[in-house]
């Protein structure tokens, strides 16, 4: 049985501004290091086998920190990266509106296709239960993606939402994938006990 903690990376700049961020390398911002050390602190004494994260900066940085409490390395995957917005890349609602109409969603901005991910998703998942038939897995990524990733291994049993930032949600598999903990933060409310 594989088990995998699929993360979402802390807060970036981009995310507080509601700018499509996509594949564009965004670091952390301050309150988003503070939650990487925060999500550190809730594997500290775990048994965890790998982390495996996505090569941008703001998922590796969220990784680092889980490394560190752990003394795992940190394998990076371009699998892992988030969906390519293409040329909404850095816009906000307000200004793909302006620039695009209202109809923008309808429109070819270069975005990547559902058969792009989900090829990236089943190579990904794939490898990593063929590595890690009886292991416990940690992966570091990103909002739309995981979003597609848990429609894919769950089907109908997922709906998309909004994924919180370092937010933990693990999957198990046994004849199939099972939810075990879904878009779980309880690390961040220990996190502001900590700040005051």
């Amino acid at each position: 049985m594989t088990t995998i903690a699929f993360i979402r990376h802390g807060t970036t700049s981009w995310n507080l501004e509601r700018r499509a961020q996509g594949q564009t390398d965004i670091p952390l911002n301050e309150d988003g290091i503070l939650q990487a050390k925060a999500l550190s602190r809730r594997f500290d004494g775990e048994k965890w086998d790998a982390i495996y994260t996505s090569d941008l900066k703001r998922a590796k940085r969220t990784a680092a920190a889980v490394s560190e409490i752990l003394d795992l390395p940190v394998i990076e995957d371009k699998r892992l990266r988030e969906v390519s917005f293409g040329l909404m890349e850095g816009t906000i609602e307000e200004e793909r509106v302006k620039q695009w109409g209202e109809n923008w969603k309808d429109l070819d901005l270069e975005i990547e296709t559902d058969e792009a991910v989900q090829l990236r998703v089943e190579t990904f998942i794939k490898e990593i239960v063929e590595q890690h038939p009886s292991g416990n897995v940690i992966v570091v990524s990103h909002g739309a993606f995981l979003n597609d990733l848990f429609g894919i291994l769950l089907k109908q049993e997922y709906k998309k939402g909004r994924l919180e930032n370092t937010s933990v949600t693990i999957l198990e598999q046994k004849d199939k994938w099972e939810l075990k903990l879904f878009n779980c933060c309880k690390h961040l409310s220990k996190q502001g006990e900590q700040k005051s």
